[in-house]
């Protein structure tokens, strides 16, 4: 498995967010998994909000997975094994879905490939907050990050 750079933002504020999802669109077409790559905190749900345009989008991280328009969102932070991914159903979820944003997902990779639509390309948006100063609980909407979009190949 390999990764090529497709695209960097640099210097990204809370207020620049929707351009970037809509750039990301641009960028990557439909029938596309984009894993949200950041630690905790530095707004993978907050992102995922921009890119679905819709301030009511919650974090799924107890629900676990949360659909809203052509985009299924999921949270695998609570998840212990891979296995449970299969009780999910995804292929299910993913027959009308245009993008498939995954925070915490990277560990399951092989599993969701297993689940995932063959017509689906897989990417990794890695999120890094620019200040190791920031805390989560500081207001976000002050401090910028850098995003770098990953095609991921050979898989």
């Amino acid at each position: 498995m390999s990764e090529k750079l497709v695209r960097e933002w640099k210097k990204v504020f809370v207020g620049d967010l929707g351009y970037i999802a809509h750039e990301l669109k641009e960028t990557v077409k439909p029938k596309a998994l984009i894993f949200l790559d950041a630690p905790m905190g530095a707004g993978k749900t907050t992102f995922a909000k921009r890119f679905i345009s819709d301030d009511e989008t919650f974090s799924p991280s107890y629900a676990v997975l949360s659909e809203t328009h052509s985009v299924l969102h999921a949270d695998f932070y609570r998840l212990k094994a891979a296995e449970e991914i299969y009780h999910l159903e995804l292929p299910l979820y993913l027959e009308d879905k245009s993008y498939f944003l995954v925070e915490w997902g990277r560990p399951y990779l092989n599993t969701l490939l297993k689940e995932l639509p063959e017509d689906f390309e897989v990417f990794s948006m890695k999120i890094h907050v620019n200040s190791e100063t920031q805390k989560e609980d500081d207001d976000k909407a002050s401090f910028s990050r850098n995003f770098s979009l990953y095609k991921i190949n050979d898989l």
